[in-house]
């Protein structure tokens, strides 16, 4: 495994639409373990293959609860709305209000090439939505209600 260079807003592989996988590689694998150690490093709650310059519809996301690994994902189903701050790996110290799904299910492939279903809820439909906006070729900031604004960040204190 290795930590990949996350690509930053003007970047041009941002702005692509990413082709699909026809089968899992070696490479597609090694992409994939790359990619959530590459997201962990940074701190991040999801992060697409373009993000770290790799056109190709494969996503890693995790809200707490444990990797997600989605090849191929597309949503399926939506309700509801809410409205957050959002920001992105690939900008940052800055964030925005966003409008997302409150609820969101998507139909993707796993590492093994099994089709799967999942449901997201808030945070997990806020992310599904982001990073397959950027397989898509978009970015959040395309989003952004009222302007971007600079994120602080809190220093943890040792007890």
């Amino acid at each position: 495994m290795a930590l990949r260079k996350i690509r930053q807003l003007g970047d041009e592989v941002l702005a692509k639409k990413c082709r699909e996988v026809k089968e899992m590689t070696p490479r597609i694998r090694e992409l994939i373990e790359d990619m959530k150690e590459t997201m962990y490093d940074a701190n991040g709650v999801g992060l697409a293959a373009p993000q770290v310059g790799i056109l190709r519809r494969v996503v890693v996301i995790d809200v707490g609860e444990g990797p997600i690994v989605l090849v191929n994902p597309r949503i399926l189903e939506s309700r509801g709305e809410i409205t957050e701050d959002e920001a992105c790996l690939s900008l940052p110290g800055k964030a925005g209000q966003v409008t997302r799904p409150a609820y969101v299910k998507v139909e993707a492939w796993n590492e093994d090439m099994e089709r799967v279903e999942l449901e997201g809820e808030e945070l997990l439909a806020r992310a599904f939505c982001h990073e397959i906006d950027h397989l898509d070729g978009h970015m959040y900031v395309e989003k952004v209600e009222g302007g971007l604004h600079d994120v602080a960040y809190e220093e943890e204190e040792e007890a």
